[in-house]
């Protein structure tokens, strides 16, 4: 049975990194494939875009790769195998397994109540709190174990990141929530 605390959290944006090569042309590769784009004068890397599952990766010379927009482990997946196939196609001698792992997942979660940002900044630990007003409408809340950021707005819309998983970002939401009980 799934857990109802977490209907409203919505993973917006996966994203990994690692290595899948020892080296890459890029000029070479960039001229190859379609939809990858070289501009060393703005970005050091090929920035490749592909639709289904629709990722934008950004390949380096050095091999290395790093995948955003990803919804899910199984988006992660396939494109990395199509990315790999149209790299191989291009002349490229990619690792046999490939070093790539999520490294970020940014969510979005609806605690379905107005939180007072103020009441948070005067009863929680400041160490941990940003919050300016002025400068951005939401309250920066780390939490320290598991490591992740999370952007509290008055509206009850919270924004999580920095979790390698959803487990972590579940752990996250649940101290946070833990925190803002005796506020809310």
């Amino acid at each position: 049975m799934a857990d109802k605390r977490y209907d409203s959290l919505k993973i917006e944006n996966v994203v990994a990194s690692g290595t899948i090569a020892e080296s890459i042309d890029l000029n070479d590769v960039s001229s190859k494939i379609k939809g990858c784009d070289l501009n060393t004068k703005r970005f050091p890397g090929a920035v490749y875009r592909i639709e289904n599952p629709k990722i934008a990766s950004l390949i380096f010379s050095s091999g290395k790769i790093v995948l955003t927009g990803l919804r899910n482990n199984q988006a992660l997946k396939e494109g990395l195998a199509i990315i790999i196939k149209n790299l191989k196609e291009a002349g490229v001698e990619t690792l046999d397994v490939p070093r790539v792992e999520v490294t970020n997942i940014v969510c979005s979660y609806d605690i379905g109540k107005y939180i007072n940002l103020n009441k948070v900044v005067v009863t929680l630990n400041l160490e941990n709190i940003e919050y300016e007003p002025e400068q951005f409408p939401g309250l920066v809340y780390r939490v320290k174990d598991p490591k992740i950021v999370a952007l509290l707005f008055s509206s009850g819309k919270i924004i999580l990141t920095g979790g390698k998983t959803i487990e972590d970002i579940k752990r996250g939401l649940d101290f946070l929530e833990q925190k803002l009980e005796s506020i809310l």
